[in-house]
């Protein structure tokens, strides 16, 4: 097989039946127009000596076409030494024992693979344009670091600019990061042109989907259930909240929409540094039938969560209609920014941590400064991680329901000027 790779085969067949390796399987850099497929039952097998960066690696090649077999990884505990990249190392550089990285290429296609017990990241996409990922199935992967706590592998990464990417119909199950992931340094090209569609992913300890640091990403009608668990693998001493789908760094001319989501032990979504784009339609419910004590379950959130952590950005221009979200600890949104359109959401279930009835517990006094962040329906800040100017937002027809006062339908932080918006035809219950 690695002579026929050698030598330039334009069509490889791995054999039936296990293939065990103790290094990786490597395309020859500057390969073009090359199949790697399996035949029925073919699988590789990382062995416990196995050194290297995956099973399978590539680099600088063309017209890539990897299908119809499976990794089996050597995960045989979950303990590890590793937490994030030091000195902004790519994660391609920095983790070793992944399924598949694929770095400085072309026209990559990654179709019906089944990846099991990786100890690092099933797939690693770098500095990679126009690649397809596509009915990939993984399962069981992903590692903790030295606290017991995930290290955010497990999942799909793309890094490092990739443009022209795509992720559809793909199942993640039972991964300790994240499941689907772009991310970038502040100092490297964003992630672009970018769709991630029609995927399910269940039982995942961090994120279901993180946008970070792009332009231009299509996340939508993907499901998923049971984001945040199991608990004891979350990293709470690293502000690790688990969130369904989730924003770092800059991102804009994106559209989160159709997505749903049940069983979210954190926030819905996370807009921190999400601009000029939108949300629409999305669900994350949280029922109260399958929550023994719902006031302490852990890691329940915000709703929805506006921030601008990232200098190069401000909360503006970002449409968000009619998402619900339903069953959170705190309230419905928490605003910041000017020009940003909120119609037609419904935000039920909010305040399970009784923020609004004293005497408070641990979990309501987060925010001592602005007493009504966590009880409140909507709530307008002028600080999501940097000051910022809020005004000029339109709220209108939203419905929020499980306050324990009427009056903290919408409000503001002191200092933010409620008339400096437009606020109208909102509909408030109480408990």
């Amino acid at each position: 097989m690695r002579a026929e790779l050698a030598r330039g085969a334009s069509v490889v067949e791995l054999p039936a039946g296990e293939i065990h390796l103790n290094q990786p399987i490597v395309i020859p850099k500057g390969a073009k127009n090359i199949t790697l497929r399996g035949a029925p039952g073919s699988i590789l097998v990382m062995d416990p000596n196995f050194k290297g960066s995956a099973a399978i690696v590539a680099d600088g090649v063309s017209n890539l076409t990897l299908s119809a077999f499976a990794i089996a990884g050597d995960r045989k505990d979950l303990n590890s030494d590793w937490y994030l990249p030091l000195k902004e190392a790519a994660f391609a550089d920095y983790y070793t024992d992944n399924g598949i990285v694929i770095r400085n290429s072309s026209n990559v296609t990654i179709r019906g693979v089944t990846i099991s017990k990786i100890r690092a990241f099933p797939v690693i996409v770098n500095a990679t344009a126009k690649s397809l990922l596509d009915s990939i199935f993984i399962e069981s992967s992903g590692t903790l670091n030295r606290d017991g706590r995930n290290n955010t592998t497990g999942g799909i990464l793309i890094e490092e600019g990739s443009s022209e990417f795509e992720v559809r119909n793909s199942t993640i199950h039972r991964v300790t990061g994240n499941a689907i992931w772009t991310h970038s340094y502040a100092r490297s090209p964003r992630q672009s042109d970018g769709l991630i569609r029609n995927n399910e992913i269940y039982s995942v300890a961090r994120d279901a989907i993180q946008i970070g640091h792009a332009t231009k990403v299509r996340v939508e009608n993907n499901k998923g259930d049971q984001i945040g668990f199991p608990v004891d693998e979350v990293d709470f001493a690293g502000e690790g909240t688990p969130v369904a789908l989730d924003t770092a760094g800059n991102v804009d001319h994106s559209i989160y929409k159709g997505n749903e989501f049940t069983s979210v032990a954190g926030q819905c979504i996370d807009l921190d540094g999400f601009h000029d784009g939108e949300v629409s339609d999305n669900k994350c419910v949280n029922k109260r039938t399958k929550l023994v004590n719902p006031r302490t379950w852990i890691g329940l959130h915000f709703g929805i969560l506006f921030g601008n952590h990232d200098p190069g950005m401000t909360s503006s221009n970002v449409v968000l209609n009619n998402n619900t979200v339903q069953g959170f600890a705190y309230g419905g949104l928490f605003l910041i920014g000017d020009h940003n359109t909120i119609v037609n959401n419904q935000f039920v279930d909010v305040d399970l941590a009784d923020c609004g009835i004293p005497p408070l517990s641990a979990k309501c006094n987060a925010m001592t400064d602005q007493p009504d962040a966590l009880r409140s329906g909507i709530y307008l800040s002028n600080d999501g991680g940097r000051p910022t100017v809020t005004r000029d937002n339109s709220i209108r027809k939203n419905l929020i329901v499980g306050l324990t006062d009427k009056s903290l339908c919408v409000t503001a932080k002191q200092g933010v000027d409620l008339k400096a918006n437009s606020i109208a035809d909102n509909i408030c219950y109480g408990r």
